[in-house]
């Protein structure tokens, strides 16, 4: 990986601020961890403050990387938002940016902060705006490696490339009082589902099959939860209400925050790609992911409890966010083989749940005793 190299000891002498903007997506902060605790690391006396989305924000609560933590405004809000916020976040006094977006715009708004050095991937015609130009991967890579390819390249070393997230005492209590109003116990088990993704609509199971899985799930004597993102609130409705047995919606009442505290307590989770597969593997929760338009490739590390499910069609991945045709990648994926994959965890053989991540095709149902992922 190519780049301009900076000292290390020049680092700590120079750049007591550092500004870290995080990824956009809730998936990509997760794996990002890696990163951030690379930099922490390296930087123990730094002041380093992280620069995300608001409703990312809980996500890395309790984490001891950040000294603090500030919103980002401007997202999708136009250039003045950007140039705005920008100019507000110049008393800082930024040494140092770590752009983790590859957009132009992530790196312009460094630009206008008046961020001393600023060090992202050369990408979408940004060079002129960074001072450490890192040459982007060749060819498809892990984002754990993505990320840890620029703090490298500032002299921070990999401790790692797990992921890491914790909960707080407050994320914690949350999450009690929010399962006590739908009536689960503290000790109840739990399997949870997540049926959106933020990508597109492409990403998404039919809400029919999540709800077989969730009977049968249930079947095994575990109370469901539906966890979602606010705006997903409809969607696990309709997961919820196409179901026999009774499960609890979580979707639109909880943050992020309190979201890691009921997934933490989770036996297993069935999701699409999308950003609670991350969290669920940061809380060393097993899961169950469906594949449909997208690829294994840019998220093919901690694997480990991860079964990785997708179906034998020849346009996949293709990464449409809205299908074109009749979204067979996902519509072929059948409930049967998810409940399959997910029960050997549900029921605590670790053994039988070996979760490699493998993403291999569906053979046809009859066959389905063999290893699902």
């Amino acid at each position: 990986m190519g780049g301009a190299m900076i000292d290390p000891q020049q680092i700590s002498v120079r750049a007591p601020q550092i500004l870290v903007r995080a990824p956009n997506w809730a998936g990509d902060v997760v794996m990002a961890t890696p990163g951030f605790r690379a930099l922490r690391a390296a930087q123990p006396r730094a002041q380093i403050v992280l620069h995300a989305r608001a409703e990312l924000l809980p996500l890395v609560a309790g984490a001891p990387w950040f000294d603090a933590v500030v919103p980002l405004r401007s997202h999708h809000r136009g250039v003045a938002a950007l140039l705005r916020e920008g100019l507000a976040l110049r008393p800082r006094r930024f040494d140092l940016g770590v752009c983790l977006p590859d957009s132009f715009a992530a790196a312009l708004l460094m630009r206008c902060a008046g961020v001393r050095r600023v060090v992202g991937y050369r990408t979408q015609g940004r060079r002129a705006l960074l001072d450490v130009a890192v040459e982007p991967p060749a060819g498809p890579v892990a984002r754990e490696r993505h990320v840890l390819g620029l703090v490298e390249a500032i002299g921070c070393a990999a401790r790692g490339t797990h992921l890491e997230l914790f909960v707080t005492e407050r994320e914690e209590e949350a999450a009690r009082t929010l399962l006590a109003k739908h009536q689960i116990g503290a000790d109840q088990p739990l399997a949870a589902l997540a049926p959106g993704a933020s990508y597109g609509p492409s990403k998404l199971w039919p809400a029919a099959s999540f709800a077989a899985v969730g009977d049968a799930l249930a079947a095994e004597g575990v109370r469901v939860v539906v966890l979602g993102a606010p705006g997903e609130a409809p969607l696990a409705q309709r997961v919820a209400a196409a179901m026999r047995a009774p499960a609890a919606v979580l979707a639109g009442e909880l943050d992020l925050g309190s979201m890691k505290a009921v997934m933490r307590r989770a036996r297993v989770l069935v999701c699409n790609d999308a950003g609670a597969r991350h969290v669920a593997v940061a809380l060393g929760v097993p899961s169950v992911v469906l594949f449909g338009p997208t690829s294994l490739a840019k998220t093919n590390l901690n694997l480990e409890r991860v079964r990785a499910l997708a179906a034998d069609v020849a346009c996949r991945p293709c990464y449409h966010r809205r299908c074109p045709t009749d979204h067979r990648c996902m519509t072929q994926l059948t409930p049967e083989r998810a409940v399959a994959a997910a029960l050997p965890a549900l029921r605590g053989d670790a053994g039988g749940f070996r979760g490699d991540g493998a993403l291999r095709a569906l053979p046809a149902p009859e066959s389905a005793a063999g290893h699902a992922s």
